[in-house]
C-alpha cells in the first residue's frame, strides 16, 4: 500500500499536472508547483476524496508545502 506521502504526491500530480519526480516534500503548492487559488481548493477536495477524510478548508489551505499536507493528512488519519 502506498504511503501518505506517495498519495499525496499521486494527487498533487493529477490536479497540477506535475511529474510526480518533480514533486519533493518542501515544494511550495504556489511557488514552486504552480497552484492557483482554485487549484488549492480542488487540491483540497481530491485529498478529501483519496484518504475519505473530511478537513477544515482554511485549515487545509493555509498549508504550503508537500511536506505540511502529509504532516496535516497524517494528524487526520491516525
Amino acid at each position: 500500500m502506498a504511503t501518505v506521502e506517495e498519495r499525496i504526491k499521486q494527487v498533487v500530480s493529477s490536479v497540477l499536472n506535475v511529474p510526480e519526480d518533480e514533486i519533493k516534500p518542501e515544494a511550495d503548492f504556489a511557488v514552486d508547483l504552480g497552484a492557483e487559488s482554485i487549484q488549492s481548493v480542488e487540491l483540497v477536495a481530491a485529498f478529501e476524496e483519496e484518504f475519505d477524510i473530511e478537513m477544515d478548508e482554511a485549515k487545509a489551505l493555509a498549508v504550503q508545502n508537500v511536506s505540511d499536507a502529509v504532516d496535516f493528512i497524517k494528524g487526520i488519519v491516525g
